[in-house]
C-alpha cells in the first residue's frame, strides 16, 4: 500500500503544500510534550553519492562533511556567492554517500543548482526519498515507544541505523527529546498502529512547531536568499564551521562574523493571530516606516496564537514594542531562546 494510502486510512489528509492534516485537533505546544508523532511528507532527501561526495559538499556548504561521523548529525547552510542562504540543511552520511534533507518544496531547484557545481568530481545527486518515509516523533514517551526498534538510542546530534532505517536524535523541544525516523514505507506502516498507541498522532505542522521551539530555522521558498547564517543563529546551532576551507558565501559569512558586532538576530515570539506566514515584514513601533525584521518561520500553537522565529535588528528587539506587517500590527511577545547568544569562534 502507498504511504498516501495508509495515512488516508488513518483519517489524514494531505495538502497541496505536502502537509499531513487532520490527524488531530486542538494541540497546542504543551500537549506535544506527553509523546507525539508526525508524518514528515514536507521534506526531501538528497543523496550525494560517489568517491567525491563528501569532498564535493564540503566545498558547497558552510560546515564540514569530510569529518563527519557515521553516527553524527550535523546542520549546515548552502549560501549563494552573497553569502545569503538559498537552503538548511539537515545532514548525516549512510552506506552510500551523504543524505541532505531540506523542504521538499524547493529541493528541485536546489538539488539542479548544487548539480550544476559537480563538474569533473566523480558525485552524483539523486532524490533519495522515493519509497522512505519520513516520521517526527517527540516528547516524553518518544524514547521509550522507539526502543522496539532502537534499543539503543542515539545522543543529541547523532544517528543510528539498522535492518529498520536510520534513527536521528535531533535539539530538544520544550525540555523533551525529539526523534526522526527514516524507515520504508512497508516499515513505517507497521510500526504507526504501534506507535500511535503510546503517542499522539498530529499533523506535520507540529513537527515544525517544535523545530521553533528549538530555535531551529528551515529556509522554505519565502525567504530564500533573505538571510546570512547569523541572523537566523546558524552558527550557534552547529551549522557553520568558521575553520573549514572556501564555499559559495564564505567570505561574506566569515567578515559577519568577525568584522563588527553583529546585528541581526533570530528570536521566538508569540503572536495572537493564526494568519502569519514566514516571509512576512515586521516593524518597530518607534520607526514605523521601515521594516526591522522578518518572520523565517511561523506555525499555530493552539487555535488562537502563533509561534514564529523571526530575523530582527538588536537594536529593536531591546526597545521591545515590535508589530506584525505595520507599526499597528499585532504585538509580538517575546520568549527565551533553547540557546545562549555567544561567539563561537571564541
Amino acid at each position: 500500500m502507498m504511504w498516501q494510502e495508509f495515512l488516508a486510512q488513518q483519517g489524514a489528509q494531505i495538502s497541496e503544500q505536502q502537509d499531513v492534516q487532520g490527524c488531530a485537533a486542538g494541540w497546542d505546544s504543551a500537549a506535544l510534550q506527553d509523546g507525539f508523532i508526525a508524518a514528515l511528507n514536507d521534506l526531501g532527501l538528497i543523496l550525494a553519492s560517489g568517491e567525491d561526495a563528501a569532498s564535493f559538499l564540503h566545498n558547497q556548504l558552510s560546515n564540514d562533511v569530510e569529518r563527519l561521523a557515521t553516527d553524527e548529525v550535523r546542520r549546515a547552510a548552502y549560501c549563494s556567492p552573497k553569502g545569503r542562504m538559498l537552503a538548511s540543511f539537515l545532514y548525516w552520511k549512510n552506506a552510500d554517500g551523504v543524505v541532505l534533507q531540506l523542504s521538499k518544496a524547493i529541493q528541485p531547484a536546489v538539488q539542479k543548482r548544487l548539480q550544476m557545481f559537480v563538474l569533473r568530481a566523480k558525485a552524483k545527486l539523486s532524490d533519495f526519498g522515493a519509497g522512505r518515509v519520513l516520521l517526527g516523533l517527540g516528547g516524553a514517551a518518544a524514547g521509550a515507544s522507539l526502543q522496539a526498534w532502537f534499543p539503543q538510542l542515539p545522543a543529541i546530534d547523532g544517528k543510528t541505523d539498522n535492518q529498520y532505517g536510520t534513527l536521528l536524535r535531533l535539539a530538544d523541544a520544550n525540555q523533551t527529546a525529539r526523534y526522526q525516523w527514516i524507515a520504508s514505507a512497508e516499515i513505517a506502516q507497521l510500526a504507526w498502529p504501534q506507535l500511535s498507541a503510546t503517542l499522539k498522532p498530529v499533523n506535520t505542522s507540529a513537527w515544525r512547531l517544535t523545530e521553533i521551539q528549538a530555535g531551529i530555522a528551515q529556509i522554505i521558498a519565502a525567504t530564500q536568499e533573505q538571510f546570512v547564517p547569523q541572523m537566523v543563529n546558524f552558527e550557534l546551532i552547529g551549522g557553520v564551521n568558521f575553520r573549514k576551507g572556501c564555499y559559495p558565501g564564505q567570505e561574506i559569512v566569515a567578515r559577519s562574523q568577525y568584522l563588527g558586532k553583529l546585528k541581526r538576530r533570530m528570536a521566538i515570539a508569540e503572536i495572537a493571530t493564526d494568519e502569519v506566514t514566514a516571509g512576512m515584514e515586521v516593524f518597530a513601533a518607534s520607526e514605523p516606516g521601515q521594516p526591522c525584521g522578518m518572520i523565517v518561520n511561523a506555525e499555530r500553537n493552539g487555535t488562537v496564537s502563533s509561534l514564529v522565529l523571526v530575523e530582527i535588528k538588536l537594536s529593536d528587539l531591546e526597545d521591545g514594542d515590535i508589530r506584525l506587517g505595520s507599526a499597528s500590527g499585532m504585538a509580538l511577545r517575546f520568549q527565551p531562546l533553547p540557546y545562549a547568544i555567544t561567539d563561537v569562534t571564541q
